[in-house]
């Protein structure tokens, strides 16, 4: 028997198999994932899903006894074949249950794979942070009428006709909706009634295929010993030495750091420190995986935010909200934040930064922090916020800083934000922020492109309820730390690239070719353009980047490699400790820009992670991206660039977040191009 490959599928085929088909029935818009099953449930499902796919091809047929392989030749769909593969080796006969439960793990790999085919196909639409919604395109062809809607809502339809307008279900129909009931989802989707569940239960039962396959996910999904393990190892403690005598941790360098500690305890280790709850550290390539796909069910963030919430006066934030609030904020500002955005205006980059640099004198020597933290402001609030702040940003700056420290790191008591100098700190805070307002009425936003303001002032706006007045304070001054975290992260790049004059040369002809005949435009920035540009930031990131750790509550009790974490748990995912490790990047240590060259693309897993994981991760990484580099390069263009001093080590200033301390000086040799303002 032959099998249709995915590539040439047959015309009476469906465009979509079982498991994407399930979940895309699971895809919840609202909160941006998918409808909470928990991962052992959601598991066994999708082994379902895959074995309804393999019999309706005629690979396996299954009964309430026994499943039976028929044809085990590969169907050429990767979803499918790796557990049509293992069926074939095996030679007892089993019960469907069985199967169920043995090829459960390989949904790991499933789903997604099954995820980024819906992508690719342009079905689903992915967002930063792995939210997922579905795109605008329609079906092709002559489809009939109440088929031509998107993917997913064909699918939603089909499972409605089915269970309210009694429409005879095929075999396809009869599996998926076991596969939903059996998730225990129904009663999300629709309003489910006595009648309606009696429908249910009916077309469940309606074919023994599916009714084998409902049946044996259903009875696995409530075998209690299969969701968690009996036996949790117990988690080692970090001894007090091993912390004293961590030379990186001493000297501010917390990826490194940590990655150390990982490699004697484990990917799992607990910190106790005095005068402090105790804290459980993820520090492993499986645990950042874990955090990335999970962190969304198990974690909460907003005990580590609330402090920040309230020295701001603010209820909430985006960055102390999870799910589909969560996710509302971030869909709210994604365009604004998008890289097309700051493409849109290049002119207006080229010349802020012009104008600050043109301030600069040829032999002075500056602190990286206040040679690069102004340039990065000089632009920022202009494109973020439409407002000049240069004057006041050193005092909003400090005013931040020491509110994360007090409010998330708490390495300072909460009366230290109550000094003379960090209430008028808060008064000079406040007044940027009653300015970013006073300056976006309507009137005056007539013909100006579209800011964070706006964003945030249009959300308020259409819904007063979900982000109220009093709670604007925060995010508009969150804003002002965008000159702070990329000002520090060109920092850290400029340093290596001093270290390593065979890369300064290189970047530096980069930077010479882009700006050989005037201005580039949007597509001068191609990565084969700015390539060794592009890889020094990609490893200085790496090596230092600025946001190295995140802190979250246990809010579900779940086990990670093995190890329990219990509920009210106080987490520590050190996500770049990774980036130190020889196992995801061989020889750490050395700044090798050649790692993201094929074939060894060493940045494509979760052990790289300099924007955070999950839900979380950073919104504007990818206008971050091409700001830092076009930065990066306008230095190298107009400025030869020193150290005022050599470094055996970098120095760090590890909190808030990891920047390069005001130790690290550079000196301007001499100017290489006019600048032009």
């Amino acid at each position: 028997m032959s099998h249709e490959t995915a590539d040439q599928p047959s015309p009476e085929a469906p465009a979509l198999s079982l498991p994407e088909e399930l979940l895309l029935a699971l895809l919840d818009e609202e909160s941006g994932y998918f409808r909470q099953v928990p991962g052992w449930n959601l598991n066994c499902a999708v082994a379902g899903a895959v074995l309804g796919e393999l019999s309706l091809l005629g690979c396996i047929d299954t009964d309430l006894e026994s499943l039976t392989l028929l044809d085990a030749t590969d169907t050429g769909r990767p979803l499918l074949d790796p557990i049509l593969r293992e069926i074939a080796t095996e030679s007892e006969s089993h019960d469907a249950r069985y199967w169920v439960e043995r090829l459960a793990p390989h949904s790991e790999s499933v789903i997604p794979q099954a995820l980024d085919g819906l992508v690719r196909r342009q079905i689903l639409d992915l967002h930063p942070g792995d939210f997922y919604t579905f795109t605008k395109r329609q079906r092709q062809g002559d489809a009939p009428l109440e088929e031509d809607h998107l993917a997913g809502e064909f699918v939603k339809a089909r499972l409605t006709r089915i269970i309210f307008a009694d429409e005879i279900p095929g075999p396809r129909d009869v599996i998926l909706t076991g596969l939903v009931n059996a998730c225990h989802v129904f009663h999300l989707m629709f309003q489910i009634d006595e009648e309606a569940e009696e429908r249910i239960e009916f077309v469940t039962n309606m074919d023994l295929i599916g009714q084998a396959i409902a049946s044996a996910v259903g009875q696995s999904i409530v075998a209690p010993a299969l969701r968690r393990p009996s036996l949790t190892k117990p988690i080692p403690a970090v001894a007090l030495r091993d912390l004293v005598f961590n030379r990186e941790l001493r000297e501010g360098r917390l990826p490194a750091g940590f990655a150390i500690l990982a490699e004697k305890y484990g990917p799992v280790f607990e910190l106790r420190l005095p005068f402090r709850q105790n804290m459980i550290v993820l520090a492993g390539l499986k645990t950042n995986e874990w955090a990335h796909r999970m962190g969304r069910v198990f974690l909460r963030s907003k005990e580590y935010f609330e402090g920040v919430d309230k020295a701001y006066g603010v209820s909430r934030s985006m960055h102390s909200t999870d799910g589909a609030d969560h996710f509302r904020f971030r869909k709210s500002l994604q365009s604004v934040y998008s890289r097309k955005t700051l493409t849109r205006r290049l002119d207006d980059v080229y010349d802020l930064a012009r104008a600050h640099m043109a301030s600069w004198d040829v032999g002075a020597t500056m602190p990286v922090q206040a040679m690069l933290r102004p340039l990065l402001n000089a632009q920022s609030s202009p494109l973020l916020a439409s407002i000049d702040t240069q004057a006041e940003i050193a005092d909003a700056l400090d005013y931040k800083v020491r509110v994360l420290n007090v409010g998330i790191v708490k390495t300072f008591p909460r009366f230290m934000l109550k000094t003379p100098s960090m209430r008028r700190r808060a008064k000079v805070t406040q007044k940027i922020i009653d300015r970013m307002q006073k300056t976006h009425t309507a009137a005056q936003r007539v013909g100006m492109p579209e800011d964070v303001v706006d964003a945030y002032l249009a959300l308020h706006a259409s819904d007063p309820q979900f982000l109220p007045e009093s709670d604007l304070a925060l995010p508009l001054g969150a804003i002002l730390m965008t000159a702070m975290y990329m000002g520090d992260q060109i920092g850290f790049a400029l340093y290596w690239l001093v270290q390593n004059p065979e890369l300064y040369e290189r970047v530096t002809a980069e930077a010479d070719a882009l700006w050989a005949e005037g201005d580039p435009g949007e597509d001068d920035f191609s990565l084969d353009r700015i390539d060794v540009t592009h890889r020094v930031l990609l490893e200085a990131l790496r090596m230092s980047p600025i946001t190295v750790m995140s802190m979250r509550t246990v809010m579900n009790t779940c086990t990670v490699e093995g190890f329990e974490l219990p509920v009210g748990s106080q987490l520590l995912i050190a996500q770049t400790a990774t980036h130190y490790s020889e196992e995801v990047f061989p020889d750490p240590w050395t700044f090798d820009i050649d790692r993201y060259l094929a074939p060894r693309n060493e940045h494509f897993s979760r052990g790289y992670a300099p924007f955070g994981l999950g839900t979380h991760s950073c919104l504007g990484s990818r206008w971050a991206d091409l700001h830092m580099a076009i930065n990066l390069l306008m230095l190298t263009h107009h400025f030869k660039i020193e150290l005022a001093r050599p470094y055996e080590r970098l120095p760090m200033d590890p909190l808030p977040s990891q920047s390069p301390s005001n130790k690290l000086k550079f000196r301007l040799a001499e100017q290489r191009h006019e600048i032009r303002v």
